[in-house]
């Protein structure tokens, strides 16, 4: 998609690239003529949705986890290691569902990538927690307090030597390299790369190159089973890649929720100056995420900036400028960030809407905040959508969610510019509760 002329183009421009080519369906040779027609009114839902104007209808969207696969029968360990049952899922959800935004295999993701590398950022099913449990992050100092001018000096290099190797046990012999740019002059090059010739440092390889090779195998299955249900079902991938707020970055992989909380107190102007470092390459992350897959939308999980996180004073300090500055350097290059915003936000809308992110270009899709309010602050300046909660589908009757689904496109659906989706990811459901829900907006989300 991109050319010669890429940088010439303005950032609509770049926009509206991307969305032809998404709607081109690049790859997919669907079943028939009828297919390839749903596909396209599914496409331009979500993009008459994101531009605000009226769609057809309102567009479905579910943040699909775990519940495929609890929705056929299947534990969690049984599809991250076990790619025909993890096709079986999600063909079997997609297929009975039909959301209109395609719910990714990818999602999962696979032990066979995580084992080799004994991954301890995370527990997953069968590896410390249940077989049928999602995944659970296992928050802790990864990044040293006294670390922080290591890694804005050179992010690259010190997640080479000091993240990786304390995420990752397979690659803790890393910490004997040398930083790659000492390799600058012929004498002194050998002794830059002794480590390498290290015994442990060799294995630690070998081990990376199995997972490289498990992750090649996880990609190629899980691309052609999405692929299969968009040419068999016409559903839309909307979002591939993501990126995140420079801030989590920091507070949920690096630091851990306790100590970013309190070097904002100890250290603010290390921690400022690191969201400030990251944001280049958030940007270029959700960037290159949009070129590979060739899909407009990229999502941006947003955890740390909720309401009850910090207040009002530190988000408008610490959050949210380096998440602006991330937003707008996708923008400019005609990526749609697809932000996830977790918790409650009711607090931080004012804000949002009071900036000078071009309107039509961001979806914001909300959990559990005041959908009212974010139609008074949002709408006419940006895609919203959100947020029937999971606890309902989980727990109520169908009827129940039908009515809430009227209200909320009666409440903040009537002028566009508004996705239905559920408020966070859905592991657990009653299929009744699910249909109940997209059947709605089938139907009541009609526009006249």
């Amino acid at each position: 998609m991109l050319n010669d002329n890429w940088a010439k183009l303005s950032p609509s421009d770049k926009l509206e690239a991307r969305f032809d080519d998404w709607m081109s369906a690049p790859g997919i040779q669907f079943a028939n003529d009828d297919v390839a027609r749903a596909y396209q009114e599914r496409a331009q839902l979500f993009k008459d949705a994101v531009q605000l104007k009226k769609p057809q209808r309102v567009p479905i969207h579910t943040h699909a986890g775990f519940y495929p696969v609890n929705y056929a029968g299947y534990t969690a360990q049984e599809v991250m290691n076990d790619y025909d049952k993890l096709g079986k899922a999600f063909k079997k959800f997609n297929a009975d569902f039909r959301p209109d935004a395609l719910a990714s295999a990818l999602y999962t993701g696979s032990a066979k990538i995580f084992e080799p590398l004994d991954l301890k950022l995370y527990r997953w099913a069968g590896h410390g927690v249940p077989a049928n449990s999602p995944y659970q992050c296992v928050e802790a100092e990864y990044m040293l307090a006294d670390e922080y001018d290591l890694l804005i000096a050179d992010p690259t290099g010190y997640f080479i030597r000091y993240y990786l190797p304390r995420i990752f046990g397979a690659l803790s012999p890393w910490q004997k390299l040398s930083p790659l740019t000492d390799l600058t002059e012929l004498p002194f090059m050998g002794a830059n790369l002794v480590a390498f010739g290290s015994p442990d440092v060799q294995q630690s390889f070998e081990e990376l190159l199995e997972a490289g090779r498990a992750a090649l195998e996880w990609m190629k299955a899980g691309g052609a089973i999405n692929a299969a249900s968009v040419a068999s079902l016409g559903l839309a991938p909307l979002t591939a890649g993501f990126s995140k707020a420079p801030f989590d970055t920091l507070g949920d992989t690096l630091r851990g929720t306790r100590a970013i909380m309190l070097d904002k107190f100890r250290r603010p102007d290390k921690v400022l100056a690191a969201c400030e470092r990251l944001v280049p390459i958030a940007v270029e992350v959700g960037v290159r995420s949009s070129d590979t897959s060739r899909k407009p939308a990229v999502t941006v999980p947003l955890h740390k900036g909720a309401d009850g996180f910090m207040s009002d004073a530190d988000f408008k300090k610490f959050y949210w400028p380096t998440l602006k500055a991330t937003i707008l350097g996708m923008v400019h290059e005609g990526v749609v960030p697809f932000l996830f915003v977790e918790g409650s936000y009711n607090q931080r809308l004012d804000l949002i809407a009071d900036s000078d992110i071009p309107k039509g270009t961001t979806v914001w899709m909300f959990d559990k905040s005041d959908m009212k309010e974010v139609k008074k602050k949002l709408g006419g300046w940006a895609c919203f959508g959100g947020n029937v909660p999971v606890s309902m589908l989980a727990a109520s009757k169908p009827d129940e969610v039908a009515d809430y689904c009227k209200r909320l496109i009666d409440d903040v659906a009537q002028d566009g510019g508004f996705i239905l989706s559920t408020g966070a990811v859905l592991d657990d459901a009653t299929p009744e509760n699910l249909h109940a829900m997209i059947e709605t907006a089938r139907t009541y989300g009609v526009y006249k």
